[in-house]
């Protein structure tokens, strides 16, 4: 376990095209994609690189959720502030510090259709979890949880890591790192397809506000939660179980907001 922080707290009469192999990929794909080579022609060389890059790097619409340093963007659940105890900034990592109640982290800002991929890990026996969709208005079933778990310490296929807590077990071959090795999580909320990946790999999809999610809802603890598995705005919660975990790198970038 590591000590703990001190403190709380990345020239010519007709227009040329340059002869050069990368900018005649570029306007190759810009023709690709339907656009004229007269409005090519036009367009600024650097503007043109800007296009391309922004074309064919899917990094450009990452957004950052936590920079390593401070708490911006993150509240406490139903408060207005960062919590003054139990959440720390060490090693550019967001971690929840064991014993204590600390409460739970959720976003200042809601979204709809996102992409959301953080790193995360626990202890041995550790429990803990990302919820999205998250309702302040509805405190007994406030989102959706992805659930991170020491998976050798429970049974049921519902509570393993990647499931929707719960409700709907993750593949059986989608398998966690140990506890003290980082794993790669990510959320995936598109209309109503909702998807969980685990270190690279599709762990579970669902259709939210379907018949099967229904059933699957009447059949898990949140069955008399109104509303619970259909789309809506809100938050993404990092949670607090008690026990001591680490994020980093987390990021979101939207994908359809409404």
């Amino acid at each position: 376990m590591t000590a703990m922080p001190t403190n709380q707290t990345r020239k010519s009469s007709s227009p040329q095209v340059s002869r050069s192999p990368t900018r005649l990929r570029r306007i190759a794909g810009l023709l690709a994609a339907g656009i004229g080579l007269a409005a090519i022609l036009s367009i600024p060389q650097a503007a043109l690189a800007q296009s391309a890059q922004t074309a064919t790097d899917p990094e450009m619409s990452w957004q950052s959720l936590f920079d390593g340093h401070s708490p911006r963007g993150w509240r406490a659940w139903q408060g207005a502030d960062f919590p003054k105890r139990g959440w720390v900034i060490t090693n550019q990592c967001l971690v929840r510090w064991p014993g204590g109640r600390a409460g739970d982290l959720v976003t200042v800002a809601e979204f709809v259709d996102f992409e959301f991929e953080w790193e995360w890990k626990i202890v041995p026996g550790g429990n803990n979890g990302v919820k999205y969709l998250v309702l302040e208005s509805r405190p007994s079933a406030p989102g959706h949880e992805y659930q991170m778990v020491d998976d050798r310490t429970v049974t049921d296929p519902r509570h393993r890591t990647a499931a929707f807590y719960d409700v709907l077990a993750p593949e059986a071959g989608v398998l966690s790192r140990p506890p003290g090795q980082w794993n790669l999580s990510r959320i995936i909320v598109r209309g109503h397809t909702v998807e969980h990946w685990l270190n690279g790999q599709l762990a579970l999809r669902y259709e939210l506000g379907s018949p099967a999610l229904r059933e699957a809802i009447r059949a898990s603890k949140f069955r008399n939660s109104p509303g619970f598995g259909e789309k809506c705005r809100g938050r993404i919660m990092l949670t607090d179980h008690g026990t001591e975990t680490w994020f980093r790198n987390l990021r979101i970038r939207v994908l359809n907001d409404h």
